[in-house]
């Protein structure tokens, strides 16, 4: 090890200095397995030209010429230009979005960068991952990421799962040894790779490969590259928009096949006029920017989320979160503020308080109010805090007048608690050094360390802290007034009693125990020393709740919602703080995992319906917990910090680590990551889970209507064409021109419909059940809503055609050309009507009216883009429109009205419906 050291240029014990780590950096580049090349901007853009209905419109542009050059080149060929240039307007828009929903996923995995700990200029640091270099000294600890390949200076019962690298199935114990010849990867127990993670114990390592200098990076040409994996939502929609475009090009060749056979085609020029007809009808079934703008609007809602301090991994996840039924939650950290402060500690001699909370070692030992006196209490209080701070892996340190920790909450109170001992923290730390350790581990719940004892000359001590019921079986004597003395089954029966009445106060309960040895080298199983151990005493710990949860939990449970706690507390001390922030009833007791372990699979759902506290749980029993609560048909959402909780993730509907406490393998286990480890940021994101789902219902009932009211106006123009007065007898009688179909799916496809997509969530969206996941995005009644719009969008169209046209029902004075731009008008102002109806099913337009800014500017936006259109010269012969009158336009406004009117008459029924079935 020393020659590695050597050859790297790095102390083991003190690491690189900050300035050498920069050079270093800058030397041997970032920690980074190559990336996938980028695609550049220019495929990017090219790319968005590949699609059908693109396909379709280019046809039409070549169509359109051919026209032109056959009827003599006459002026210049305006419909096949402008049709190219909204083709390439749209395809600018889409590449914009495209780059928008990047930039923001692109944040979002700045944000969830993993990090590791290191040695630098001789203390720990957490640093970017990407930042390791060569002669870095890494501190491993349970549930962390290897990040870069490292030679192990120091193990401490460490297991790597190398299952990634290696395919080993079984995590492989790690030790410090020189080994005596080279071998393959798989055997070098010396080593540890980035890519894997550590499930159990801890470690140093001097870093000596990184980025594509790694085992990893050998072998990373060979991993499969995979594409992302599309969303129910997604495939929905993509299904939906195959489906139109289908039944409409079916629609369409109805209609081109009818026209040709009734209709006077007098050229070539009638001929393209009628494949435009039917082009016209395919463009305007398929809402060719829906796709982006789901992926617009998905995305800045989770950059919304994660300003919000909760990250998701993947967009796919948003549409789950906001279906969530049920949330298993950890107490401490998430419902608690995780600042374990101990309050109390019992020996055999009496009970003493100690003052103070948080982690600001300030406060005292008192009995009774008085500074403590009894000389017994004290030695046995002592040595029940130091026991607790030698069995132990955090740091406490003071930086610039301010406490830093790090480390385990419960660990760190230990500490805090010695601190406030005079000296105690100083001679303990002068007269026992760490030889081995025993890690705490879920299934276990204890943890031991083997200390070398400076006063017995160096034989070693086990000292373990842990579970009262589980460590109080492992003793055999106690510690009384400076005595060791046997173990009665009186005193155990008062200590479960003591520990009882700490659970009652909602303390939590941790004991502390330890055994002298006549020895100097620790054993190659420590874990066998865990046994005849001398109880010394029992701590109580607090850790307040959040003064939010409450709240948060009542939020929950209006939103139709359940809170389950699952921890490894003592099942009194759940059923207090459950029972303070609402969860459950004063009379609920807490299930533990014995009870739950006794139950079969079909008892374990049928009591999961009812119970909301689950304690002393071990991590198989919260697997079994999660998969019982689904199969009862619910989605849900567990929260989890520790490696063990990372099954439990991986089976949730919605996986939540803990981003301060949580280790990385829960982090990459998981979907979404708490940054603040708050249980009311949970709750906040499924609000905003259920408004962005809100508002991408709201956006397709509005452009599905749109859409659909754009193909009844065209098909019913034709079929009704002799009716409205439309046919004249002067070539094909169509409603509207290919190009006034393109320039509607360019005006209000994009900025409106973008413009939903980001409304502020409704009042009620979390007083309203959650959505199952087996519901239809897009279900009966909303397409009951989308085809009445566009049925009404269509009437409203063809009556102003024929309001204007002589013939028809009404007689009018205008000429095709001037009706064609009223109705054209019309069709606009209908749609722009629509926004306001689409932004919700029930709730009326004029509610909220003004609620969102960015519609109204998108509506602003396109109705002038509309008057220029209708009055700019140039645009009139590129559209064939004629400029309107005062009275035109007020003519178009009021009919395109009817759109919102009858939608108010609709909705307000609907409401009477439901509110007298």
């Amino acid at each position: 090890m020393a020659e590695v050291a050597t050859r790297l240029g790095t102390d083991p014990d003190r690491g690189l200095t900050a300035e050498e780590a920069a050079g270093r950096l800058r030397r041997w580049g970032p920690n980074e397995l190559e990336p996938q090349a980028r695609v550049p901007a220019w495929r990017k853009l090219l790319r968005q030209f590949a699609d059908p209905v693109v396909y379709l419109l280019l046809g039409a542009v070549v169509v359109s010429l051919v026209a032109w050059v056959v009827e003599g080149r006459i002026g210049l060929p305006f419909e096949a230009l402008v049709i190219a240039i909204i083709l390439v307007a749209n395809a600018v828009l889409g590449f914009a979005q495209e780059a928008r929903a990047e930039a923001a996923v692109a944040a979002l995995q700045r944000m969830a960068a993993p990090t590791s700990t290191v040695l630098r200029d001789g203390a720990a640091a957490e640093v970017p991952a990407n930042e390791l270099v060569p002669g870095d000294v890494l501190i491993l600890a349970e549930g962390e990421a290897v990040s870069a390949d490292g030679r192990l200076v120091e193990a401490a019962s460490l297991q790597v799962a190398e299952a990634a690298l290696t395919g080993e199935s079984e995590p492989v114990l790690k030790e410090s040894i020189a080994l005596s010849e080279p071998v393959g990867v798989a055997d070098r127990v010396n080593m540890v790779f980035n890519g894997t993670s550590v499930t159990r114990g801890r470690g140093r390592a001097v870093v000596t490969a990184t980025g594509m200098a790694t085992e990893m990076g050998r072998v990373a040409q060979l991993l499969a590259e995979t594409e992302e994996e599309r969303s129910p939502l997604q495939r929905e929609v993509a299904r939906v928009g195959r489906i139109l475009g289908q039944s409409v090009i079916v629609i369409a060749l109805i209609v081109v096949g009818a026209i040709l056979l009734t209709a006077d085609i007098r050229g070539a020029g009638d001929v393209v006029d009628v494949l435009l007809v039917g082009v016209s009808l395919a463009v305007a079934a398929v809402p060719e920017g829906l796709p982006a703008i789901l992926s617009v609007v998905l995305a800045l809602g989770v950059q919304r989320m994660a300003k919000h301090r909760a990250i998701i991994k993947n967009l796919s996840s948003v549409e789950t979160l906001g279906s969530a039924s049920v949330i298993c939650s950890d107490k401490t950290g998430t419902l608690t503020q995780n600042q374990m402060t101990v309050r109390r500690v019992v020996t055999a001699s009496g009970e003493a308080e100690l003052t103070g909370t948080g982690y600001t070692p300030e406060g005292e030992v008192a009995v009774d109010g008085r500074p403590l006196q009894d000389e017994h209490l004290l030695d046995e209080l002592r040595l029940v805090l130091a026991g607790g701070s030698l069995a132990n892996d955090a740091a406490i340190t003071s930086q610039d007048g301010a406490w830093a920790v790090r480390g385990d909450p419960t660990d760190v109170a230990f500490l805090v608690a010695e601190r406030k001992v005079p000296d105690l923290s100083t001679v303990r730390s002068r007269r026992f050094h760490r030889i081995a350790e025993v890690p705490f581990s879920s299934e276990r719940k204890l943890m031991s360390s083997i200390e070398a004892d400076a006063e017995r000359d160096g034989r070693l001590t086990v000292v373990t802290k842990g579970a009262p019921d589980v460590l109080l079986a492992r003793c055999t004597r106690e510690r009384v007034a400076g005595q060791e003395r046997p173990l009665t089954e009186e005193r155990r029966r008062q200590i479960h009693a003591v520990v009882e009445r700490l659970a009652d106060q909602a303390l939590r309960p941790l004991a502390v125990a330890y055994r002298p040895l006549n020895v100097t080298k620790a054993p190659a199983e420590p874990e066998a020393l865990e046994q005849d151990l001398i109880y010394a005493g029992v701590v109580g710990m607090i850790d307040p709740p959040r003064p939010e949860v409450r709240d948060a939990i009542a939020e929950t449970r209006r939103a139709k919602m359940r809170v389950v706690m699952i921890t490894g507390d003592h099942p009194r001390t759940a059923a207090r703080i459950a029972t303070e922030l609402g969860i459950v009833a004063d009379d609920q007791p807490a299930m533990t995992g014995t009870e739950l372990a006794g139950l079969d699979d079909d008892g374990l759902r049928r009591a999961s319906r009812d119970r909301s506290v689950y304690a002393r749980v071990a991590p198989e029993h919260k697997l079994r917990l999660v998969d019982a609560i689904q199969a009862n048909g619910n989605i849900v959402a567990v929260t989890g910090d520790g490696v063990n909780d990372a099954p439990a993730l991986k089976t949730a509907d919605i996986g939540i680590a803990m981003g301060r406490t949580g280790t990385d393998v829960t982090k990459e286990a998981a979907n979404m990551i708490l940054a603040d480890d708050n249980f009311a940021t949970i709750v906040r994101a499924v609000r905003e889970g259920r408004g962005i789902f809100a508002n991408i219902r709201s956006f397709l009932r509005y452009l599905l209507s749109s859409n659909i009211g754009e193909v009844l106006t065209m098909f019913l123009g034709v079929v009704l064409a002799g009716v409205i007065g439309l046919d004249q007898g002067e070539g094909i009688a169509v409603p509207l021109l290919a190009t006034h179909i393109l320039w509607i799916n360019l005006l209000t496809d994009t900025g409106p419909a973008l413009a939903i997509g980001v409304d502020p969530p409704p009042g009620d969206i979390m007083r309203r059940p959650p959505r199952r996941l087996t519901d239809r995005v897009i279900d009966a009644e909303m397409w009951r809503m989308v085809g009445f719009v566009g049925l009404i969008m269509a009437v409203v169209t063809l009556l102003t055609f024929d309001i204007q046209l002589p013939g028809g029902l009404i007689e009018g004075s205008a000429d095709p050309t001037e009706a064609r731009a009223a109705a054209f008008t019309t069709l606009v102002l209908a749609q722009l009507f629509n926004c306001f109806n689409a932004r919700s099913e029930r709730t009326s337009a004029f509610r909220n009216l003004f609620t969102n800014p960015l519609l109204w500017v998108a509506v602003t936006v396109s109705l002038l883009l509309q008057v220029a259109v209708i009055h700019l010269p140039l645009l009139n012969e590129a559209f064939e429109t004629t400029p309107l009158t005062t009275g035109q336009w007020a003519l178009c406004a009021g009919m395109a009205s009817f759109v919102l009117w009858a939608e108010e008459l609709r909705k307000l029924a609907l409401r009477r419906r439901r509110s007298h079935p």
